[in-house]
C-alpha cells in the first residue's frame, strides 16, 4: 500500500507560529485531520486546507487525541459541516454535551475564554464515533489505529499511521529544529505513574516518525520517549522536594517558574523560542497541574 504524504497545518494560534499543529492525510474520497484545533483557528485551518487544494466539505473524519480545548474546540464546527469525529470512549460525553468542560475551563481562563478558544459547539450524535483502545480504523486507502494512553488526560488516545505516532499532548511540547521536550503537565487528570506507562507502551511499537500537536513531525523517536521518561522522572523528583515545605500554589508557580527557567538555560533555548512553548503550554497551568496532582495522588505517601 503506497503511504499517503502527512501535512501539517500551522494554525498560527494568538497570531504565533508553531504553536499548534493539526495533521492532514489525504484518502481516496477525501482528508483526515488529527486534532481540530482550537474554534479559534478556523480560519487558519481553512487557509491550511485551501493550500492543498481541499475545502472543509472535504474534510470527512477528524480523530481527537483528547478534548481539551486546544485539541478539540473546532471538532464541533467540522461535524456540523459532515466530519465524524473520533474520540477517546471517555471524552465522548463531553463532545457531545461541553457545558461541563467549559465551566472547568471558563474558571481556568476568565475574561481570556473566548479570546483564545472561541466557540466549543457540540458534536452531533450521528458524527460521534467512540473509539477504543488498540482499534484500527479503515477509510478509503487508510488505516488509522487507536492506542489509549492515559497521563496528561484520563481520555488520551495516541494514533499511529504506518510508521508515525502523533502522540497529542502524552508526547510532550517540542518545538522544531530544538530537542528540549517539556511536559504538558495541566489539571485536573495529571497522573505521572500512568504517563509512563504510556511511553513505555509506545516504545514497543515501530515508529519511525513521532507527530506532537505542540509541534511537528520528528524523526527520532526512540531519542524522544527517551527523553519524555527522563523528563517525569525529573518532575517527580523536584515535586516531592518542593512540596516537602508546603508551598502555597502562588509559591509553587514561582518555583516551578524558575526551575524550567533554569532547564531552559542549559539547552540554550533563545527568548524567541521559549515565548512559543509558553503560547503551547504556560507554566502556570502546569504548576496547577502538578499542585492538584500532589494532593491528589502523592501527599498521603509522603
Amino acid at each position: 500500500m503506497v503511504q499517503a504524504t502527512v501535512y501539517t497545518l500551522d494554525l498560527n494560534f494568538q497570531n504565533h507560529k508553531r504553536a499548534i499543529a493539526s495533521y492532514l492525510v489525504k484518502h481516496s474520497s477525501g482528508v483526515i485531520m488529527i486534532e481540530s484545533g482550537p474554534a479559534s483557528t478556523l480560519e487558519a485551518v481553512r487557509m491550511g486546507l485551501r493550500k492543498y487544494g481541499m475545502t472543509y466539505k472535504d474534510v470527512t473524519h477528524v480523530f481527537l487525541t483528547h478534548i481539551h480545548l486546544d485539541h478539540a474546540g473546532a471538532a464541533g464546527w467540522l461535524a456540523q459541516n459532515g466530519a465524524q469525529i473520533f474520540v477517546h470512549p471517555n471524552g465522548a460525553a463531553h463532545m457531545a454535551d461541553p457545558e461541563r468542560l467549559l465551566a472547568s475551563a471558563q474558571r481556568l481562563y476568565g475574561d481570556t475564554m473566548q479570546m483564545l478558544w472561541g466557540d466549543f459547539l457540540p458534536v452531533p450524535g450521528n458524527n460521534l464515533n467512540i473509539i477504543n483502545d488498540d482499534e484500527e480504523i479503515k477509510i478509503g486507502n487508510l488505516k488509522i489505529l487507536a492506542i489509549s494512553t492515559p497521563g496528561h488526560a484520563e481520555h488520551h488516545n495516541t494514533y499511529i499511521y504506518n510508521d508515525i505516532c502523533f502522540t497529542g499532548d502524552v508526547g510532550g511540547v517540542r518545538m522544531p529544529d530544538y530537542r528540549l521536550i517539556r511536559l504538558p503537565l495541566v489539571p485536573p487528570e495529571l497522573h505521572l505513574d500512568r504517563w509512563r506507562q504510556s511511553i513505555k507502551r509506545l516504545q514497543k511499537y515501530k515508529i519511525k516518525r513521532i507527530a506532537p500537536t505542540h509541534f511537528g513531525i520528528f524523526t527520532d523517536p526512540a531519542r524522544h520517549f527517551q527523553a519524555i521518561l527522563r523528563s517525569i522522572e525529573s518532575v517527580s523528583r523536584w515535586l516531592k522536594n518542593v512540596m516537602s515545605t508546603d508551598p502555597t500554589i502562588e509559591e509553587l508557580r514561582q518555583k516551578y517558574i524558575e526551575w524550567l527557567e533554569d532547564e531552559c538555560r542549559k539547552s540554550f533555548i533563545s527568548d524567541e523560542v521559549l515565548q512559543t512553548y509558553q503560547i503551547a503550554i504556560p507554566d502556570w497551568l502546569s504548576a496547577d497541574g502538578l499542585h492538584r496532582y500532589w494532593y491528589k495522588n502523592m501527599a498521603v505517601t509522603h
